[in-house]
């Protein structure tokens, strides 16, 4: 241990408190935020605490040499886990008495090592095989003999059943596309054209040149641009469904929303926050229908510096909807027959390309971070068996969107916080000082260094940084290094700024059918705009931000974990055909059980210690290297090596490659 507190009780009466995290062998650590270290917790001393339960614990042996202390769980002070998903197996009987329990499931996660039994009457009729949804009713405990137990809420089907592999692990994040039944009636209710007796007081633009831009296989659009020229300058309106509008605080509807925090976009399989009939339907900004709107309207001159900016209530009506790959068909290629079918938008649409290079440029001049990793892009046939695995296609089109609505979140930030009124920002902190200290050794290696004036990092450093290892061998992992060193973005009351943007105000306002910290900025827009911010609506705002911020992140966490794993399992899926065959890659990781390699299609597996060579093996990660003693071979991150396939399994997900 790092420090040991002494308070006149023996280290063995010390109870202290911290998140329990299992290993699949079945023992587990506690990390101690007092100490900044963990401790070791022996399977027989776990009292039934799970992976994630916050425990109280009780040292028994002190840290010595390279040991870490161990210590046992006192108690389990607050459960992480309700529900599992995980296989049915029915018992065995084996010529004895039938027991008392008719089967058990077996917990997909592996961090929970326990079976939990399911009598008969509970089980609702899984047959052997299938995959459930099982609630806990009973936190088994291996010191005392008591079994874990549960009830089955639902069943998913059997693993090869298609899509059940995305819906199990969906569910294990606690995530439904189901609705409850007051709110789909709700929703249903709110379903309703758009009457001039609702824009009466909003801001019409119905007669000016509005059209959508999102992808190909989008069914929501939240989001709607118009460019004309006033004075010799650019007037950019970035228009946003008015969800408010329907969705009322309090109501059935927005408590959901907030409980789901955001939409959840799988492969083949979309969670939304809000209802079909509102998220698709009469939020959707659809073309050729009256949408009611909220408008960030911005004039730039030339060179894409703002000049004045104007939030409005408004009512739009949709003339396109443009999918990516036509506007960069028309934008980069100019397409004969695409720009044939939009001759009244080409230029428009040129126009915007050049505005949105303008603001990337001002952007990049301020020191806003761009970093060129490939996100995965996963292709399904009808059935939901994956068919290709590549990385996401970015063009002129997506940039063009990105600039856009970066530009209505700065502005709509900082006019809220120049009037200093209750608020939820999009805050992305300074990095940690020692993580970007690693960092500068590491690159210095390379011949890089960044500058760090008393120990702080602007963005510039790192833009630069990325700028300057460009088409060099080492870009990958270079890039990689960086963004492990920055901290993640959350929502927060206080505008802390954005370091990634490098921008001093920052918020989501662009997405309010997605995100619930957009839906509450537009209830705060509305709210000032009909002057309604008197003294007890500030209270309100000032009592309730603070949790809405907190568990819209909280929630953004989970849909990225879910993504995340439903990416692994897909790959894993995809690369099963591949058994046997050789790739080239990218070391991408090093670690001292073995190395990852990523491939080109952005899929990676590891290549085990034992497997690099027969000699004994070193790896220093501060350096970022495994070494072997005698062969005197070397594996560096980003290192160029081939690969062969060895193994691929979907139910861990994990991809094993030998070197080829």
């Amino acid at each position: 241990m790092k420090k040991v507190r002494n308070s006149g009780a023996s280290l063995k009466e010390e109870a202290l408190f911290g998140i329990y995290e299992a290993s699949s062998s079945g023992f587990g650590f506690v990390r101690i935020e007092e100490y900044g270290d963990t401790v070791f917790i022996p399977r027989s001393k776990k009292s039934g605490a799970m992976h994630g339960d916050r425990v109280r614990v009780r040292i028994t042996k002190k840290a010595a040499a390279d040991l870490k202390a161990e210590g046992e769980v006192i108690s389990v002070e607050e459960r992480s886990t309700t529900q599992i998903v995980g296989t049915f197996c029915l018992m065995k009987q084996k010529g004895r008495k039938r027991p008392e329990a008719y089967g058990y499931v077996r917990p997909d996660n592996a961090h929970i090592t326990q079976k939990f039994y399911v009598s008969k009457e509970r089980s609702k009729g899984a047959k052997d095989g299938q995959k459930v949804v099982l609630r806990i009713t009973v936190y088994g405990d291996r010191s005392t003999h008591k079994k874990s137990e549960g009830i089955i809420n639902e069943i998913l089907g059997y693993d090869d059943d298609p899509k059940v592999d995305v819906i199990s692990i969906a569910r294990a994040y606690d995530l439904s596309d189901a609705f409850p039944a007051d709110v789909k009636k709700e929703a249903k209710r709110l379903d309703r054209p758009v009457t001039e007796e609702m824009i009466k007081d909003r801001l019409d633009l119905r007669d000016r040149m509005i059209f959508t831009i999102d992808g190909d296989d989008s069914k929501d659009f939240d989001d709607a641009v118009s460019l004309e020229y006033m004075d010799g300058n650019i007037v950019l309106g970035v228009h946003i469904a008015d969800v408010t509008a329907y969705v009322k605080e309090g109501s059935f509807t927005d408590r959901e929303a907030l409980e789901r925090g955001t939409s959840v976009y799988l492969p083949g399989l979309v969670i939304p926050m809000l209802p079909e009939s509102l998220s698709n339907g009469i939020c959707s900004l659809n073309p050729d229908e009256d949408r009611l709107t909220v408008s960030c309207i911005m004039t730039f001159d030339k060179k894409g510096k703002l000049l004045d900016s104007k939030i409005a209530e408004s009512v739009i009506h949709s003339s396109y909807r443009l999918t990516y790959s036509k506007v960069s068909a028309i934008i980069e290629d100019r397409d004969e027959a695409l720009c044939s079918e939009y001759a009244d938008i080409v230029d428009i649409l040129l126009d915007m390309d050049r505005l949105a290079k303008a603001l990337q440029k001002r952007r990049k001049r301020r020191g806003s971070i761009d970093f060129d990793i490939p996100e995965t892009k996963v292709i399904l046939d009808e059935n939901g068996r994956v068919t290709d695995i590549r990385p996401y296609d970015r063009n002129a089109a997506t940039s063009l969107i990105e600039e856009f609505m970066i530009a209505a979140n700065e502005t709509v930030a900082e006019t809220f916080c120049r009037m200093e009124i209750p608020f939820i920002y999009r805050s992305h902190e300074d990095p940690d000082p020692e993580k970007i200290g690693k960092l500068n050794s590491f690159i210095n290696g390379f011949g890089y260094h960044l500058k760090l004036p008393k120990g702080n990092i602007r963005p510039k450093e790192i833009q630069k940084l990325l700028e300057s290892i460009g088409d060099t061998p080492e870009q990958a992992l270079i890039e990689r290094l960086t963004l492990r060193s920055l901290k993640q973005a959350s929502y927060t009351t206080d505008p802390l700024g954005h370091f990634g943007l490098a921008s001093t105000y920052y918020c989501h306002f662009t997405s309010p059918i997605r995100r619930y910290p957009d839906l509450q900025i537009h209830r705060i827009i509305k709210d000032y705009l009909h002057g309604k911010f008197d003294v007890p609506r500030l209270e309100h705002y000032g009592a309730i931000l603070d949790g809405v911020a907190a568990r819209s992140s909280d929630r953004e966490r989970k849909a990225e974990e879910a993504e995340r794993e439903c990416v692994k399992l897909k790959k894993a899926e995809y690369m099963q055909q591949f058994i046997g065959e050789t790739f080239d890659g990218i070391i991408s990781s090093v670690t001292d059980w073995g190395i990852y390699v990523e491939l080109e299609n952005t899929v990676e597996g590891m290549i085990a210690l034992r497997d690099l060579t027969d000699d004994y093996y070193l790896c220093d990660e501060e350096e970022y290297v495994v070494f072997g003693r005698l062969s005197g071979k070397t594996y560096r991150l980003g290192q160029p090596i081939k690969i062969t396939v060895e193994r691929s399994d979907t139910q861990t997900r994990e991809i094993d490659f030998l070197p080829a």
